[in-house]
């Protein structure tokens, strides 16, 4: 099991590195970034599937796509340069949350 919550966080962690390269396709029309965010979501969803087998789809979705929030949301603050407010402050932490009531309530 310990397996499974190491492979959902690569696949956080290869998720965000796709979303965060996005612009740098310039729509799609830089081939060797296309090629690395198309890569890099395809990755990210088979180890999603693979985890899966392990963790219940809710808890495992509700993880990636509120941890990869979250993460995107950190690194567009503080590697691309994006402002961080009180209110994206304020839901940041809101998601989080989210994330550990459903994994506390799940593992009972």
């Amino acid at each position: 099991m310990l397996g499974a919550w190491a492979l959902l966080v690569c696949a956080i962690t290869v998720e965000v590195a796709s979303t965060a390269a996005l612009p740098r396709t310039h729509g799609f029309r830089e081939p060797l970034w296309t090629a690395f965010v198309l890569v890099g979501y395809a990755i990210s969803i088979w180890l999603l599937a693979l985890v899966i087998r392990h963790i219940p789809v809710s808890v495992t979705y509700a993880v990636w796509s509120g941890l990869g929030t979250a993460g995107i949301v950190m690194v567009g603050v503080l590697l691309l340069g994006e402002p961080l407010d009180v209110l994206k402050a304020v839901a940041l932490v809101m998601i989080v949350a989210g994330v550990l009531i459903l994994n506390l309530h799940g593992a009972h």
